[in-house]
């Protein structure tokens, strides 16, 4: 395949639809934040359907087999009730944000409110790619290269080419 063969290439000079994504998928955010407003923001020009709900309204949210779901805040006490409702639900994947650096607070409330261990193994945390990220903006960028790289079946990070900085 040629440069003039790919749409990537072809889309990074404006000779194509901006928006060419045929697998879009649906994002469910939970608890609104300034974290989840970037993540909202950036979520639709990367081809997601984003969609941003209070816990209160879960029983509403569009989740079905085709919805990656993120709980973005890590601290909530309500958080294992909400992640143990969402794990009822056919979300094709369930993450929650949060430093590497800090216990995950939803194992043990997942525990204490008797979900099995194979549904608190489906819940990914940290989430997203590890570039050093500590902004809203930067932490949504993380998140949803992460996402695209399983939506495209692709592990993330960068090619490593003879030469290149990455491969000193």
């Amino acid at each position: 395949m040629t440069d003039d063969d790919d749409p990537a290439c072809a889309a990074a000079r404006g000779e194509a639809p901006p928006d060419t994504h045929t697998d879009r998928r649906k994002l469910v955010l939970i608890f609104r934040s300034p974290m989840a407003d970037e993540l909202f923001d950036l979520a639709g020009r990367t081809g997601f359907d984003a969609t941003l709900v209070e816990p209160d309204a879960l029983d509403d949210a569009p989740i079905d087999a085709d919805t990656d779901v993120v709980v973005t805040d890590h601290d909530r006490p309500e958080l294992g009730g909400v992640l143990r409702d969402v794990l009822k639900l056919p979300a094709r994947w369930v993450g929650v944000m949060g430093s590497p650096r800090h216990t995950a607070p939803h194992v043990a409330a997942l525990r204490g409110l008797g979900v099995s261990e194979e549904d608190i193994a489906r819940v990914h945390r940290p989430i997203g790619l590890n570039i050093g990220s500590h902004t809203p903006p930067e932490i949504a960028v993380a998140t949803l290269a992460g996402l695209i790289a399983d939506r495209n079946a692709r592990p993330g990070g960068f090619y490593e080419q003879p030469g290149s900085r990455s491969s000193r």
